[in-house]
């Protein structure tokens, strides 16, 4: 047997997770053969008439949180072989699996060897006559699913389920509803609270991370709950396997960050449609996103600034971040590079109010970047005469944090940064009925509402 590569693995990982056996079963089947993935395909030469390479994903990791190159599966679809370089420097050693899980390419003892695969999994019964058993593929299921179990950082939800029930309150939807363009399209929930009637309201577009779906990011966030507590709406976009193999929104993508184009015209299409067919407040609608979808919920306030009154950035990453791979893996790990300004918006549109969350023990993306969107956001000429306060708490039996507020005039908080302290890459203050949450947290959700509803849309604003 020839030795899997992280991304190979890790691929049998996700998919015996998801609860995809027969798939994980055909690929490790494939493995066991030495059987690969074919080589990358040479870019067609210019002018050559041939189509192009399709650009390479970058995701996060569903099961680890850390940044890595396409799935294995994913990429033989598309013709390439798996981005190892890239895994090994980001997502396996060090940062992917704690406590020495991939190796050089190979399980290491306290990967998933000694109840992933050894013992029970693939030997001892796993392997028979170069296929897997029934007995050992359950067996190996098992306890792949016990070893992802214990790889959430101390503290937060392993993960809820991709498609989580919402229980609903007597009178209020929860719509299922689609939105196409000619940048493409994409489905999306929506939220109607039971106490909503005809009186415009405000309405906030909420950004899921990688892996996530609506369904989950509502449960983890509760931001439902909230909704029927203040009367507002609550649009969910999904993002597609099509477009991201982890359904991650694609921030890194020169066409996904500027205006009028890709996803940033689904995601403002979207919030218009809602305009329109809604009885809405124009003048309070805001966007904001976990991890990835906190970089898109970025970009939409810098591609947007008069369609979003204020933007909420968790996690995430500044607009304009990276353009390629190797610079969303830099990014990710270090912070932004030198110099970051938004790719869209006229020099003269009015400065977008922003809160940003972020943990200090985040290894998925480095919270340097929730330094980099204040920072942005503070580089407008109407960020000048800003007065800076910091205060410090602590979430009753979890974790302490930092706030730090530039303070216009009257006192009101223009930009409002939050660093929670020993927290890492979920959702601060979330529930565990969601994926990537981190319950000891204060209430990201609560207090991005409260900044929110004290920031609407005030005309000819700069």
């Amino acid at each position: 047997m020839n030795a899997a590569s992280p991304a190979e693995m890790a691929e049998v990982t996700r998919l015996t997770r998801a609860g995809r056996l027969p798939e994980a079963t055909a690929l490790l089947q494939r493995l066991l053969r030495g059987e690969v993935a074919p080589r990358p395909r040479e870019a067609a030469p210019r002018g050559s008439g041939a189509a192009p390479r399709a650009p390479r994903i970058i995701d996060v990791d569903p099961d680890t949180g850390a940044a890595t190159a396409e799935p294995a599966a994913a990429a033989a679809a598309a013709g390439r072989a798996p981005a190892d370089a890239g895994v090994a420097g980001a997502g396996s050693a060090g940062a992917g699996f704690p406590g020495a899980g991939w190796a050089g390419g190979r399980l290491a003892n306290g990967g998933l060897a000694g109840g992933g695969m050894a013992g029970g999994g693939m030997a001892g019964g796993g392997l028979a006559n170069g296929g897997l058993a029934d007995a050992g593929l359950a067996q190996m299921a098992r306890g792949l699913r016990e070893r992802l179990g214990s790889l959430a950082p101390a503290g937060m939800a392993a993960g809820g389920p991709a498609g989580a029930a919402v229980p609903l309150p007597e009178g209020a939807r929860f719509l299922s509803l689609n939105f196409g363009s000619e940048a493409g399209s994409r489905t999306y929930k929506l939220y109607i609270p039971a106490a909503h009637r005809d009186a415009a309201a405000p309405l906030l577009v909420m950004l899921h991370g990688c892996t996530q779906s609506p369904d989950d990011f509502a449960a983890g966030t509760r931001m439902n709950a909230l909704a029927e507590e203040h009367g507002f709406l609550v649009a969910y976009p999904a993002q597609t396997a099509s477009a991201n193999a982890q359904r991650c929104w694609n921030w890194f993508s020169p066409g996904d960050q500027r205006r009028d184009g890709g996803e940033p015209a689904l995601i403002a299409g979207i919030t218009r449609q809602i305009l329109r067919d809604h009885p809405v407040d124009p003048a309070r609608v805001y966007v904001a996103g976990l991890s990835a979808g906190g970089a898109a919920a970025a970009i939409m306030g810098a591609a947007y600034p008069e369609l979003y009154a204020a933007v909420g950035v968790h996690s995430g990453l500044p607009c304009g971040a990276a353009r390629d791979m190797p610079s969303a893996f830099a990014a990710m790990r270090q912070g932004a590079g030198p110099g970051v300004e938004p790719r869209a918006g006229a020099a003269a549109a009015r400065m977008v109010p922003a809160i940003v969350f972020h943990a200090d023990r985040d290894t998925t993306v480095h919270p340097r970047n929730g330094d980099q969107v204040i920072a942005q956001a503070a580089a407008h000429p109407a960020a000048d005469g800003l007065r800076v306060a910091v205060e410090r708490g602590q979430v009753p039996g979890g974790h302490a944090f930092s706030r730090t507020r530039h303070l216009d005039a009257a006192g009101r908080a223009v930009l409002e940064q939050w660093l929670v302290h020993g927290g890492g890459h979920a959702w601060s203050g979330g529930s565990p009925a969601g994926s990537y949450t981190d319950p000891r947290g204060p209430d990201a959700s609560r207090e991005m509402l409260r900044f929110f509803l004290s920031h609407p849309m005030v005309p000819g604003a700069a």
